[in-house]
């Protein structure tokens, strides 16, 4: 009762803060201000967030070297951007007796990418059809970046 009146002499709110505690605690404040401040941190800390995003590939146990180049650039940037890759491997007709071939070229694809990535999920067979997921390594990018900066201003 006391309180209620303190806070009615101030033009302040009674906010009950722990009611398992003994005696419950209660807090004089303005309510809307709190509520107010509450909802700017969480748009703050929504704002913060990093969402990261799969991006995919796909490949083929015939894909040509020029074409797996071309497809390695693109996992490359994407890794870059800090978003992570799954790299997935279909396999038609008699292709599926050259699984192991096909897990070579998904090793090959993953040494050539092991300066930026991590492997996440290892290749897997799901039917007709092959897998791995690579996650961008903060470090590496670092490093990376930092390599490639320096030799960009180089003077030729």
């Amino acid at each position: 009762m006391q309180a209620q009146q303190l806070a009615r002499d101030f033009g302040l709110d009674l906010i009950e803060v722990a009611p398992e505690a003994q005696p419950p605690t209660c807090k004089i404040m303005d309510y809307g201000k709190w509520k107010y401040e509450n909802k700017k941190k969480t748009q703050a800390n929504k704002k913060k967030q990093v969402i990261i995003t799969l991006k995919e590939i796909q490949i083929r146990l015939r894909t040509d070297e020029h074409d797996l180049d071309v497809k390695m650039k693109h996992a490359r940037r994407f890794l870059l951007e800090g978003d992570k890759v799954k790299v997935s491997m279909r396999f038609q007709g008699r292709e599926m007796s050259q699984m192991d071939t096909g897990r070579e070229v998904m090793a090959k694809l993953a040494q050539d990418l092991a300066d930026l990535a991590i492997i996440e999920a290892e290749p897997k067979s799901e039917g007709r059809q092959m897998f791995m997921i690579l996650a961008p390594d903060a470090v590496k990018i670092k490093e990376y970046k930092q390599k490639h900066v320096a030799v960009e201003s180089k003077p030729s």
